[in-house]
């Protein structure tokens, strides 16, 4: 009788993950983040998606001004076995833009992910993980069916807080009420 083969998964923390990236195991065009100790392949941006995440920067770079640092695909430390890279973040600003240390959920204003075709990725999977943490406000912008899902009210089971809005909606990050965006002019 032959031994039954089970694979076993190497589990790694924030730290070893980025010395992959210092020593050149990772690229750094490589397109990875760390989930809860696992190395998640991303899937590629096309061009939605790229369109989508540059038109938010763009938006929000001109309305936050000092307020905010727009911070456009760049790793987050949630915890010591995650480090994710979502889309767009607006953060809380630093004097050091955060050259000495990965922002932290609680540098976190608000936290975008832009989807196609990771959409089932980011409910599923990545937003309990920011729910987990505390990161206090998510939008999902959902491009194939043209709306936005808000979350607010972070706690251990999820978020408290979620609303959908229309391509005709305007919407307020809460800890920015003098940012509204138009829904329009990301997803058209």
């Amino acid at each position: 009788m032959s031994a039954v083969f089970v694979p076993t998964r190497r589990k790694f923390s924030a730290d070893q993950f980025e010395q992959l990236g210092r020593s050149g195991i990772l690229r750094e065009d490589e397109r990875v983040e760390l989930l809860e100790g696992e190395m998640i392949d991303m899937a590629p941006i096309g061009s939605r998606h790229a369109s989508a995440v540059n038109t938010l920067s763009m938006l929000f770079a001109r309305a936050v001004g000092e307020s905010a640092l727009v911070s456009t695909q760049n790793p987050l430390r949630l915890s010591d076995e995650s480090e994710p890279q979502p889309d767009l973040m607006l953060l809380a600003p630093k004097p050091d833009r955060y050259r000495s240390a990965l922002r932290q959920p609680q540098d976190v204003l608000l936290l975008i992910e832009v989807s196609d075709t990771t959409l089932t990725y980011d409910r599923e999977t990545k937003l309990p993980l920011y729910a987990k943490h505390g990161v206090c406000e998510v939008w999902i912008v959902d491009l194939d069916a043209n709306r936005l899902e808000v979350y607010r009210t972070p706690s251990a089971d999820g978020y408290r807080r979620a609303r959908t809005l229309a391509e005709t909606d305007e919407v307020t990050p809460e800890a920015l009420p003098a940012v509204p965006l138009q829904l329009k002019s990301v997803l058209e």
